[in-house]
């Protein structure tokens, strides 16, 4: 008994360590060992439930499993939300946590950081397991059928893992020497002495029958191997599956997918409080160079950086910018992002390096470090302003997309929320601007797109910006230069940077709007116009945060474009006017002539002695002779308005009346009911053509109903529902007029069945009438204006 016991026990020990196992192998993806810890903590407590629980039915066991499962993964989500930083209730958290933790888990960032969403389904799965391996061995005494749940979720640990994590060869043979541990426990016996009790003989044969079974199963594994082992060896090398490219990532807005929109009504309200920044951290350390950082003058806006022999200098001194998100696509209507944002923790993956970019030289010049904390004041949507190249995101859950850096938050942002960001901003190195090339060939080619239309003129003004300028750097700045000299801000400019918006700001007469706008159009064009002389560039869209810090307004929403360039990376240029705004207009041979037209002039008579002074104006003049008339447009105009004045009218009466028949069918006085369901039938006989007289009594109203659905005068095309007789609604009827409300009302049962008296005898009314007057039934304003029956 003791040994049986031991046994069973045995093989529950190692079906928890299997699924400690699964959990070491999905911890490949995660940060830390907290998932280890928590799912190991999982498998061993259910195994102990059922092992405490061996001597009662299976159908009792179950449920206080479950009870002690939800118990454990309370425990489970508030660890988490501590280790994590995760802020929040334990209700919202718990309920947050069972909503959503199979799409976090399969869109979150790898390294995925334990919290409770991240790390529920994994240890619910691993309790499960656990319970179900434990159970099997105890009550079907079979191992090898125990082994089955821990193999499940081992192999659905592999599947998550899939080409995110290197192989490891050390936890499959581990998994199979505990597998293999518990089958020679399983399959011990106690009573093994009981071979004795044979003669030899029969000994003998039993020993060969075993003996001759293993060599068959021996056999039988080879041969599988043999033809196994070709067709796994084929696909080792190969390229793992990975479930979660069918995940969809967060959807986003119009206004988070092209924020670029956002600029001009930021503009036109520019003491509109957006959100406050505090610099928490921003120091310098760079390391020795004979000369000081090529920013300082070569980058539009970054920094000053000190020469190497002074002291660090703090951040809260330079003049920052905040990135609210990088739009890389343009398709000649928007500069617009396709992003991939994946649910992240805390500490956040550094971004791949640019296409060209020479890593190397990073020691030369390491990144900026800065913590700002950044608290949401009228800020709307759901994309959070960080210094470029984030971290660490601590007080809010965010979602991140790596091929840019752009944080995105769970929800909409509301006022008050803050939240940490620790960044490392690039040190921009410029030392080789002047020699270096941009890169070329497929990595680049999204940089490069310009739509499938674009307007001719503005290739030809490109090249004219950049005349005499061979090198990349050269032509970036020579077209950052034209656009500070010729062009103005205006607050007040409208929206839009698809090509005739652009077209117009670049070309158009500054008397009639041209010439000006926000930093919309100077960043757009700008980069519409770099892409064009074959620069790849990209939108930013930031904000200017003050010195040291404060309260970020709409004055300080500002785009850039950057530009990319081999060993150096994106490099930001700022188009927008100098400080002293002194600009001019764009010279007439940048200007393309308009478009010759195809229409031959209009040919004008001479006007003759004898004609009237009035027919002189008119051939003088041939633009008034040429304006447009506007009684087509106008004629137009009101002919819409009054149509869609018919058509609003014809639909409030259709809403009002099916109103009135739900007031009148669902009141909650019976006597209202049956008066109502009246009134539903005198006004179908309306609807339909046959008024009742106003003299005439219910019951005669009943018999003249009677006849006006028996008028068999148009043959049916097809089967009509029956009328219903109104006898016994027309003595409802007199008995609610003359009895009132008294106890001798109408009930419940009278009440319902005089509605579906009504709505039977109205529906075949309606079944009756031609197809045209079918539908002008619904829009007959006649019920409106009868008067209640009494």
């Amino acid at each position: 008994m003791v040994t049986s016991l031991l046994r069973r026990l045995g093989v529950a020990l190692a079906v928890a360590a299997l699924v400690t196992v699964a959990a070491l192998s999905l911890n490949r993806v995660y940060s830390g060992w907290l998932l280890v810890e928590l799912c190991a903590g999982a498998a061993f407590a259910s195994v102990l439930v059922s092992a405490l629980l061996r001597r009662l039915p299976a159908w009792v066991v179950a449920p206080v499993s479950v009870l002690a499962m939800l118990g454990y993964t309370i425990g489970v989500v508030r660890i988490s939300a501590t280790a994590g930083g995760v802020p929040g209730d334990l209700r919202t958290l718990a309920i947050d946590a069972a909503r959503n933790a199979v799409p976090r888990l399969l869109s979150a960032l790898i390294p995925v950081e334990p919290q409770p969403d991240t790390v529920l389904a994994p240890v619910v799965l691993a309790w499960l397991a656990g319970f179900a391996g434990a159970e099997l061995a105890a009550r079907s005494r079979r191992p090898a059928v125990a082994l089955l749940p821990p193999l499940l979720l081992y192999v659905g640990a592999l599947v998550l893992v899939g080409p995110h994590a290197a192989v490891d060869a050390w936890q499959p043979l581990l998994f199979a020497a505990l597998a293999a541990l518990a089958l020679v426990i399983g399959s011990a016996r106690s009573g093994a002495g009981r071979l004795t009790s044979i003669g030899p003989k029969e000994r003998a044969v039993l020993r060969a029958r075993t003996a001759g079974g293993l060599g068959v199963g021996l056999l039988a594994v080879l041969a599988v191997v043999l033809v196994v082992a070709p067709l796994v060896a084929s696909v080792v090398g190969g390229s793992k599956g990975d479930p979660r490219r069918y995940v969809q990532p967060p959807n986003l807005d119009v206004l988070d997918q092209n924020p670029l929109i956002r600029l001009s009504g930021w503009a036109a309200y520019p003491e509109q409080q957006l959100f406050e920044v505090e610099i928490l951290q921003g120091a310098l350390g760079i390391a020795p160079s004979p000369s000081p950082s090529p920013n300082a003058s070569l980058d539009p806006f970054a920094p000053e950086l000190p020469v190497v022999d002074e002291p660090p200098v703090e951040a809260g001194n330079y003049d920052l910018r905040l990135r609210l998100a990088v739009l890389p696509d343009w398709d000649g209507i928007t500069w617009h992002m396709d992003a991939d944002y994946r649910n992240a923790g805390r500490v956040l993956p550094p971004e791949p390096a640019p296409p060209g970019f020479d890593a190397s030289r990073e020691s030369l010049y390491p990144p900026l470090t800065i913590q700002q904390r950044i608290t949401i004041a009228e800020l709307q949507g759901r994309l959070l302003p960080a210094v470029a190249s984030p971290r660490r995101v601590e007080g809010l859950r965010v979602a991140y997309d790596q091929s840019n850096g752009s944080l995105l938050g769970n929800e909409p942002v509301s006022p008050g929320v803050s939240y940490t960001v620790t960044s490392e901003n690039p040190n921009i190195d410029l030392s080789l601007a002047m020699a270096v090339d941009v890169p070329t060939g497929d990595a680049v080619a999204r940089y490069l797109q310009v739509g499938p239309a674009v307007p001719p003129q503005l290739s030809q003004f490109a090249q004219k910006i950049v005349e005499g300028e061979s090198s990349p750097y050269l032509r970036a700045l020579a077209v950052q230069a034209f656009f500070q000299e010729h062009y103005t801000f205006a607050p007040d400019a409208p929206s839009g940077h698809a090509y005739p918006n652009l077209e117009f700001f670049l070309f158009a007469d500054p008397l009639a709007g041209g010439q000006r706008g926000t930093s919309e159009q100077f960043a757009a064009g700008s980069a519409t116009v770099g892409r064009l002389l074959g620069l790849p560039t990209r939108v930013v869209v930031g904000f200017h945060v003050p010195a040291g810090g404060g309260m970020v307004t709409g004055k300080d929403a500002v785009a850039w474009p950057e530009v990319l360039f081999n060993d150096i990376g994106w490099v930001p240029f700022d188009p927008m006017p100098l400080a002293d705004g002194a600009t001019r207009p764009v010279e007439p041979e940048f200007i393309p002539p308009p478009p010759p037209s195809n229409t031959p002039p209009p040919s004008v008579e001479p006007p003759s002695a004898s004609a009237a002074p009035s027919a002189t104006i008119r051939s003088t003049t041939p633009a008034v002779a040429e304006a447009p008339s506007t009684a087509g447009p106008l004629a137009a105009t009101i002919g819409g308005g009054l149509a869609g004045l018919v058509v609003v009218t014809f639909l409030l009466i259709a809403l009002l009346r099916a109103a009135q028949t739900r007031r009148r069918l669902s009141a909650a006085d019976p006597a209202r009911r049956v008066t109502g369901a009246w009134n539903e039938v005198l006004d179908g006989l309306t609807l339909a053509g046959h008024p009742p007289p106003a003299s005439a009594s219910a019951a005669e109203v009943a018999s003249f109903a009677a006849v006006v659905a028996a008028d068999r005068r148009r043959r049916p095309r097809a089967p009509r529902p029956a009328a219903p007789a109104l006898d016994d609604l027309a003595r409802d009827v007199n008995a609610v007029a003359f009895g009132g409300r008294t106890v001798f009302g109408p009930d419940e049962q009278t009440a319902a069945a005089a509605r579906e008296r009504a709505i039977a005898f109205r529906r075949a009314l309606y079944r009756r009438r031609s197809w045209w007057r079918r539908m002008l039934w619904w829009f007959d304003p006649r019920p409106l204006r009868r008067r209640r029956s009494r």
